[in-house]
């Protein structure tokens, strides 16, 4: 009985706990509320599952405890249980992974006209690539990454020339418009992360990733890297400043075009020659 006891108080103490738990989501900066409800669907389903077997299991240990009079009934199998245990279970998942997909297709499927900017990743810091005026991002490379080309830009490219460079740990962005987010790797697996905007997804070295979302609230939010990337992962933090679009502007004229962190050529004319 006290094991029937203990199973029945932690099947009712997990449901009071997920419904008066203090430890929630925070709230919603972005339009990524559909995700929240895809969690509270999962936890419906697997909540569900979860009470009924510990129920059960509290109600098999009591029904079938040890007596001297009984014996155990041997069935080695049950063809017709084994089925309709088989038909249930998929139908429970294909339950949980239709409207993930659903989702996840939303996710990454960028409305036409969106705005777009690109994060860099590195051990253990974060970098930045806006647009210029011609609203388009040149190409880049890691290949052509060096102490004078961070970002591994692409000199060739026309496009690239007015790309703005935020070499620091915070970015802003304009609230109110669809936003594309271009992900890139200059070393290992990283993970950008917003959890107010409930919007993550991986930087993959030679790969470049995508998802998008629309900022709703203003304010400044902490940037996470969401995967263990070496030693330094727990510093590898930002900021994620929501703002009107004039202020974003202002913010973002503050810094240099790629043009503009061109080194100039060296002087290589001639000079007057001393001779002894």
């Amino acid at each position: 009985m006290a094991i029937v006891i203990v199973l029945v108080l932690m099947a009712v103490g997990s449901v009071l706990f997920h419904i008066w738990t203090p430890w929630w989501f925070t709230e919603v900066a972005s339009n990524w509320g559909a995700i929240d409800e895809l969690i509270v669907f999962t936890f419906a389903i697997t909540g569900f599952v979860f009470v009924a077997v510990v129920l059960f299991t509290a109600y098999a240990i009591y029904k079938f405890r040890y007596k001297e009079d009984r014996r155990a009934d041997y069935e080695p199998e049950n063809k017709k249980l084994e089925f309709w245990l088989t038909v249930v279970t998929a139908i429970g998942v294909m339950a949980l992974l239709a409207p993930g997909l659903a989702v996840w297709a939303d996710f990454v499927t960028v409305p036409e006209g969106a705005e777009e900017f690109e994060v860099v990743g590195e051990q253990w810091n974060w970098t930045f690539r806006f647009p210029g005026a011609d609203g388009k991002l040149g190409t880049a490379d890691v290949a052509n990454i060096t102490y004078d080309n961070p970002f591994g830009m692409n000199a060739d490219d026309p496009n690239g020339q007015d790309d703005v460079l935020i070499e620091d740990y915070e970015v802003h962005l304009p609230i109110g418009s669809p936003i594309k987010v271009l992900l890139r790797s200059k070393d290992v697996l990283h993970d950008f992360w917003v959890p107010q905007f409930r919007a993550k997804m991986d930087l993959v070295p030679g790969l470049e990733s995508h998802f998008w979302f629309t900022p709703t609230r203003e304010g400044t939010f902490d940037l996470l890297c969401a995967e263990l990337c070496g030693v330094g992962h727990y510093t590898m933090r930002g900021k994620v400043t929501i703002e009107s679009e004039e202020a974003f502007k202002a913010w973002l004229a503050a810094y240099p075009t790629y043009a503009e962190t061109v080194p100039a050529p060296s002087d290589t004319g001639g000079g007057a020659a001393s001779g002894q």
